[in-house]
């Protein structure tokens, strides 16, 4: 998935979490400015460097503004 966050493709990207208050919904429309795995400073045996790896998704909104955005397997993405 990675490979097609390429810059300047228009996404959309849903993530939602279950709550036992019910489940609480993201999306996000935008622009990619970037997608890259990146290390947290959380420390996670046998990863590379003994990091915790992400993939994270840089995004300009509509109105300008520049969000990031760390997803998973169960990040939904639509290419628009």
């Amino acid at each position: 998935m990675i490979t097609e966050l390429t810059p300047g493709r228009r996404v959309r990207i849903i993530q939602q979490v279950q709550r036992r208050e019910g489940d609480w919904r993201m999306e996000v429309v935008g622009e990619v400015v970037d997608a890259t795995q990146e290390k947290t400073g959380s420390w996670y045996a046998h990863s590379k460097d003994d990091k915790l790896w992400l993939t994270r998704v840089r995004l300009r909104k509509n109105d300008g503004e520049l969000t990031t955005i760390s997803v998973d397997q169960h990040t939904q993405v639509e290419f628009l």
